[in-house]
């Protein structure tokens, strides 16, 4: 039996989770959440709207992982940190406009995911947790080492943002923000694409019971190989946003502190809904950013206190709760529309 890492998630509320729960929520949430997107940095300082887009997208990777096939990897910083590095790289020696030296990122979090899913997915739970933290470790160790090409402690400095000669783009942030934005959202389409895809419910399917998956003749490994490296290409994709916005790429972005933040931003929001990571990344980079900027010592203390706090009164997370409330609220709906034929079979009187 897979020893599952989801919350007390009911089969029934997972397959609801999945279906959306009706399509004019959906499209509600799909305007609501477009709009918040293309307001943000109005109203918060647009480097730290950037932020939070591709944290957002980061933790919705994680969770493809985590929430739809139930392992929990404490390596993704080795995808977001290496495809920083690459995609640092490329837009340094070649010039080539940032979208380019992205995808080039994405790419090698790709193949650098493949020997690591292929050698860690046999292993499940904490087994499985370690082993990726072990290759994370190696690939922020070789980071760190090669520092000709890295930079080492110093990090990669001056990484451009060059963008067809735009130059609006290339040096404001404001401008930069909704360049980069179609990127980030494509990641989060793809992601939706895949947990509601056939292939996203087999996923669902190994988490739930795996040895009942196996029966069913599905090659579970192959499964979970490709939810790996699929989760890691997205990861790559944030990680090389956030290494151009950010103009330099630091070592910090391959410590597996990295990876513990994004698993304590998708289990804020709530695991297994990727509505959950958006919220998630966007309190905890607020919060980040308000610490930073004010006078108030202790952030960690205050971080760590606030995490307590909404793991005792979210179970599921944030918006995971949230989720529960409504499912259960509409199933009571439609069990007490149904209470007259159920009462009376036949249908008389």
């Amino acid at each position: 039996m897979t020893q599952s890492v989801m919350p007390e998630t009911s089969v029934t509320e997972a397959h609801a989770a999945i279906a959306g729960g009706g399509s004019r929520p959906r499209w509600i949430l799909l305007t609501a959440g477009l709009v918040a997107a293309l307001a943000l940095p109005w109203l918060v300082y647009p480097p730290v709207a950037m932020d939070i887009v591709a944290m957002a997208l980061f933790a919705i990777a994680l969770d493809i992982l985590l929430g739809y096939t139930g392992l929990l990897s404490f390596g993704h910083a080795a995808f977001w940190g290496g495809s920083a590095y690459v995609t640092g790289l490329i837009a340094t020696h070649y010039g080539v406009p940032f979208p380019v030296a992205v995808v080039g990122g994405a790419i090698f979090a790709m193949v650098l995911a493949l020997p690591v899913a292929y050698l860690s997915v046999r292993r499940s739970g904490i087994y499985f947790a370690m082993v990726t933290l072990a290759f994370g470790q190696m690939v922020y160790f070789v980071g760190y080492q090669w520092s000709d090409l890295t930079g080492g402690e110093n990090g990669l400095q001056g990484v451009p943002r060059h963008f067809f000669g735009i130059e609006l783009v290339e040096t404001e942030s404001f401008y930069f923000y909704y360049a980069a934005l179609p990127i980030l959202l494509l990641g989060m389409w793809a992601a939706w694409r895949i947990v509601h895809s056939p292939f996203g419910r087999v996923l669902v399917a190994i988490r739930d019971n795996t040895p009942r998956a196996r029966a069913l003749g599905y090659d579970v490994e192959k499964y979970k190989v490709i939810a790996f490296v699929l989760s890691a290409g997205l990861t790559g994709l944030a990680g090389g946003v956030f290494a151009i916005s950010h103009g330099f790429v630091a070592l910090t972005e391959l410590e597996w502190t990295t990876s513990g933040e994004v698993v304590l931003i998708t289990l804020l929001g709530g695991i297994g809904t990727l509505w959950g990571g958006i919220l998630g990344a966007f309190l905890v980079v607020l919060l980040a950013d308000y610490l930073a900027s004010s006078s108030l010592g202790g952030i960690d203390l205050i971080t760590g206190t606030v995490f307590i706090l909404v793991v005792l009164l979210f179970r599921r997370g944030i918006w995971g709760t949230v989720r529960h409330q409504w499912l259960t609220w509409s199933q009571r709906r439609t069990s007490s529309r149904r209470t007259p034929v159920d009462a009376d079979p036949a249908g008389h009187g």
